[in-house]
């Protein structure tokens, strides 16, 4: 096509003057630029007289003046390489981006990557501790926990003998107390009868609130010296087992005062004038006195045992509901933990997506900045400078040569300027217009 428009240019009718293609392969100087000036002011006028004016003619030959502007800019290599120095810059610019951006990419990987293990690694945590949790109460032992298996049956078991032993030491307390310190005895009741009356605790509260609260109450001192004796014995030191035997003796006691007391009043019933006065070595003797004393002292004991039994079998349960509590609140924390990670792995995925779009965006960049260095760069607000001469050389020639009248040359100098405006458009070349990039098989 272009050598079709240079053979318009160049007619076989006219000769071209020896000065009609000026190359120019070095900087331009001012010199230079003036002489390039005159040589498309020259041409304009020169073409405009071997085509008289003609529009038509001027727009082909105005698509040749471009691309004859456009070959000897492509031959000024000097001055192509300082056009294209910004975009070879901007390039390794961004070349040095995509590195950087590609050892940002491998490095969020290898986070996420890293993420997604210690999920996994929290997902399996919890599993065991799951597995845990049913292993337990089946095998403590395995888990380095001093529980005895089958701890819950006893428990339960030792708990079925306490309660009945519980409601004999309320029910001979009350009696005891009641018939030690407030029963008249009767001289026509058995012994047994004048011991332990099934109506102590009514009798008492209609004797009484006093008497009332005092054998209801009084069952619970015995129970509270039994769990005393239990704390002590929780921790293994000769303070603590002297505190215990303390505890014992003054249980002892305590039911010796009762014993002693019922007894005395049995023995007040069968009293004579001769008979001695009541004392110890007279109590000591009779069977009654230690049958009350057993009665309450040794099931006191033998509750004692029973309860404290029950509190290490309790304990022994505790010990494996502590270690499945434990684990529980170790799940919870470990599921907080990965919501944590997750949202973590969230923020670095979306950080990897931002870093993959800068990178393709820099990527097309450098390709579209190799283009433009592979390409001719135009200085259209030079060639708006050259083919204004050109332009004016053309008119002029029709103002000074052509012989038409001022109305037709007015009409064909409109004609020309808007065939000048259309081929400026048509090439992005404006005054405002620095360069423009002319992408062609060079």
């Amino acid at each position: 096509m272009i050598a079709q428009i240079e053979e318009f240019f160049n007619p076989k009718t006219a000769e071209a003057p020896q000065d009609e293609n000026v190359e120019i392969k070095e900087p331009i100087t001012e010199v230079a630029e003036e002489v390039r000036k005159r040589t498309y002011h020259e041409a304009g006028f020169r073409d405009g007289s071997r085509n008289s004016g003609s529009p038509l003619a001027l727009s082909i030959c105005l698509n040749a003046i471009y691309a004859k502007f456009q070959n000897e800019e492509k031959e000024l290599v000097e001055k192509q390489q300082l056009a294209k120095e910004p975009y070879i810059n901007e390039q390794k610019t961004k070349e040095t981006e995509i590195k950087t951006l590609a050892i940002s990419e491998e490095s969020k990987k290898q986070q996420i990557t890293l993420v997604e293990t210690n999920i996994r690694k929290v997902k399996d945590n919890i599993e065991e501790l799951k597995f845990e949790i049913n292993e337990l109460a089946r095998d403590p032992e395995k888990y380095h926990i001093s529980a005895s298996k089958g701890a819950s049956t006893k428990f339960w078991i030792g708990l079925i003998i306490l309660m009945p032993l519980s409601l004999y030491l309320f029910t001979f307390y009350i009696s005891t107390s009641y018939s030690a310190f407030f029963k008249p005895f009767d001289a026509n009741s058995t012994i047994i009868m004048n011991v332990l009356d099934s109506k102590a605790f009514s009798k008492a509260w209609q004797d009484g609130s006093l008497e009332g609260a005092f054998v209801t109450f009084i069952p619970f001192v015995f129970l509270g010296l039994g769990y005393l004796i239990h704390m002590f014995g929780e921790v293994k030191s000769v303070v603590n087992y002297i505190k215990i035997c303390l505890l014992l003796l003054t249980t002892f006691v305590f039911d010796a005062i009762l014993a002693y007391q019922i007894e005395e009043k049995i023995y007040e019933l069968t009293k004579t004038f001769d008979t001695p006065a009541f004392n110890l070595p007279i109590a000591f003797g009779k069977i009654q006195f230690w049958g009350i004393i057993f009665a309450g002292f040794v099931v006191y004991l033998i509750w004692g045992v029973v309860f404290d039994f029950i509190m290490k079998e309790h304990r022994e349960k505790d010990k494996i509901k502590h270690e499945q509590l434990r684990r529980k609140k170790d799940i919870q924390i470990h599921q907080d933990r990965i919501t944590d990670i997750e949202i973590q792995k969230e923020k670095l995925i979306t950080e990897l997506s931002d870093i993959k779009k800068l990178s393709l965006e820099a990527q097309g960049r450098v390709v579209s900045l190799q283009r433009i260095i592979d390409a001719v760069i135009i200085p259209t607000k030079e060639y708006v400078l050259y083919a204004s001469e050109y332009m004016q050389g053309w008119i002029t020639f029709i103002n000074e040569k052509l012989r038409i009248s001022q109305h037709e040359k007015f009409d064909l100098q409109n004609e020309c300027r808007a065939c000048y405006d259309e081929n400026l458009k048509s090439v992005g070349a404006s005054e405002d217009a620095q360069n423009s990039v002319y992408v062609s098989t060079l």
